[in-house]
């Protein structure tokens, strides 16, 4: 099999760029073992405000400009909603917080994506004295429908390998790169946390951070968008609701812990008010880097080797812009924005 790309990995940042090669007419294949969870344990939330200093995310307008339509056209290919609109109302805790919320609504960054009138809690269920602000422009992909649905299309198409990859089996020879019968002419690491085990990378300074989630049922609390207090509530379904998210980083495994759970239960309590039950959990590790930016870029020697890994807590909405930015780089040798470019970790 001859392909212009192998992509090694299908999580977000996997199916980030393997769409980007799909609409520039670029042939691939993916390769992925389903050993890392944290795109599946992602809550998907597309928000343009950092809610806990009230400023904004990292190139957030640049982000939306590209995820926005990304993810509409991938509801067309696959024939299945993923996108939903959901506003996100940050609790504020006293007077001071409503304060800074207006503060920061003055700011002609954020003025887009801040609510400048009062919320006032009308729900019996929350405990919210102080009311809420509302961010704008904020949404959820529901990654556990895009992840499955987007491995089902690949494998129709007879583009998907279902194993570990062997690094021992690469090859990069006369600039053409050949693994077990397959040739292509670039490879894409898009390994997440598995990036720690990559000959070819494993020196860039990827930090995993567990992170865990926790479902709820809370029949009484009928809300229809996400709350940020101490923790993100965020509804699913009809009563269904997921908690999140915990941050440990000494703890590398995909394994739910009772500590977790505690943690997030004790954190919802302090502002829901009415009964709720557990009635799922789940873990992954986040591929987080020390400088809160994307891994993007090639390798020093082999130049047909490349990586995208490092989206971090925000990775629907860093995705496809991180993906287009890689693709303009390889393709058309437009340079990576250097915040984002991996040479910042090379001497």
């Amino acid at each position: 099999m001859n392909v212009d790309y192998i992509i090694v990995g299908c999580g977000l940042a996997g199916i980030s760029f393997a769409e980007t090669l799909r609409k520039a007419n670029r042939s691939f294949v993916v390769i992925d073992n389903a050993s890392q969870r944290s795109s599946l344990v992602a809550a998907g939330m597309y928000n343009p405000v950092i809610l806990k200093r009230f400023s904004e995310v990292w190139k957030a307008q640049e982000q939306l400009q590209i995820a926005l339509p990304f993810y509409k056209e991938l509801e067309v290919l696959l024939n299945k909603k993923i996108d939903y609109k959901l506003s996100v109302l940050r609790r504020f805790a006293s007077i001071e917080e409503q304060n800074m919320w207006f503060h920061a609504t003055d700011n002609p960054v954020l003025e887009p994506f801040l609510s400048d009138l009062l919320v006032q809690n009308n729900n019996l269920c929350i405990d919210a004295p102080y009311g809420f602000g509302k961010v704008l422009n904020a949404g959820r992909i529901d990654t556990d429908v895009l992840l499955k649905q987007y491995v089902d299309y690949l494998k129709k198409q007879n583009l998907f390998f279902e194993e570990t990859f062997s690094y021992a089996e690469l090859n990069s020879d006369n600039g053409i790169i050949s693994y077990k019968g397959i040739t292509a002419k670039h490879i894409v690491f898009c390994e997440g946390f598995g990036l720690k085990a990559n000959p070819y990378f494993n020196d860039l300074p990827l930090n995993g951070t567990k992170g865990e989630l926790i479902t709820i049922q809370a029949p009484d609390l009928k809300i229809d968008f996400s709350l940020k207090a101490s923790v993100f509530l965020i509804p699913e379904e009809e009563d269904i609701y997921s908690v999140g998210a915990t941050y440990n980083w000494e703890d590398k495994t995909n394994t739910p812990t009772h500590k977790a759970r505690e943690e997030l239960v004790t954190k919802v309590k302090t502002f829901l008010k009415c009964n709720f039950e557990v009635v799922g959990q789940k873990a992954g590790i986040r591929p987080t880097v020390k400088d809160r930016r994307p891994l993007v870029g090639t390798h020093k020697k082999y130049k047909n080797i490349h990586v995208l890994n490092g989206l971090g807590t925000r990775g629907v909405m860093i995705g496809p812009y991180v993906a287009k930015q890689l693709y303009n780089n390889i393709e058309e040798g437009v340079s990576l924005n250097p915040e984002i470019d991996i040479s910042r970790f090379i001497s």
